[in-house]
């Protein structure tokens, strides 16, 4: 379901115009695809900022003449501080095509302790319905032992998805945390090191 914002057409444009517009609680944006001339416009701050927790949400733009428009979320611009939004990319979507975006994975469920699941690929890049993008792919690990592997080519898609990724890449993992332990004569000889260093500082003094 697509998240509705009333939004206006830009006239004023350089860094200046989209500060004004922020000061004002409204978000800069561009909208383009499918051969269209560029849309400027700005959207509300708050409804835009809630729609953007999913990074492929799909919008529903209503203009003031009337007219409006489906679009997906292409790139989102953040404060590098404060991480609110700065600046919107929007891409046009009709019903019936599919678009390549890129799902988060997460995963869900615990495996065997002391064993740890481990996120090697945070996203799979799916071809999917324009209209219902996954907001994301849940992956499994109850029970999974230490060695368990899962690729890309062997993740359950939603339906209809297509799988973009390279199908060999590693998306989960499940292993034991192995700490390394510094061998003993390195131990040895660095706290004979410090040991000298001390007698070196004593003899100055």
């Amino acid at each position: 379901m697509a998240d509705k914002l009333n939004v206006e057409l830009r006239e004023d444009f350089g860094k200046g115009a989209s500060r004004r517009l922020r000061a004002e609680n409204r978000i800069p944006a561009v909208l383009y695809g499918h051969g269209e001339a560029p849309l400027h416009l700005s959207l509300p701050g708050h409804e835009t900022a809630l729609a953007a927790r999913n990074p492929n949400a799909l919008l529903e733009l209503q203009l003031a003449d009337g007219s409006s428009h489906l679009a997906l979320i292409k790139e989102i611009q953040r404060h590098p501080l404060k991480r609110s939004l700065n600046h919107l990319d929007l891409i046009i979507v009709r019903k019936g095509e599919k678009v390549e975006v890129d799902i988060p994975v997460v995963i869900d469920g615990e495996p065997v302790s002391p064993a740890i699941a481990m996120v090697d690929l945070q996203a799979l890049t799916l071809s999917v319905d324009a209209l219902h993008v996954p907001e994301q792919i849940e992956i499994s690990v109850e029970g999974a032992e230490d060695g368990y592997q899962l690729f890309a080519g062997d993740v359950t898609l939603p339906k209809d998805a297509e799988l973009v990724t390279d199908a060999e890449i590693l998306v989960v993992s499940v292993s034991i945390p192995r700490v390394e332990e510094e061998p003993e004569d390195e131990a040895a000889e660095g706290e004979e090191s410090e040991s000298e260093s001390a007698e070196e500082s004593a003899e100055q003094e």
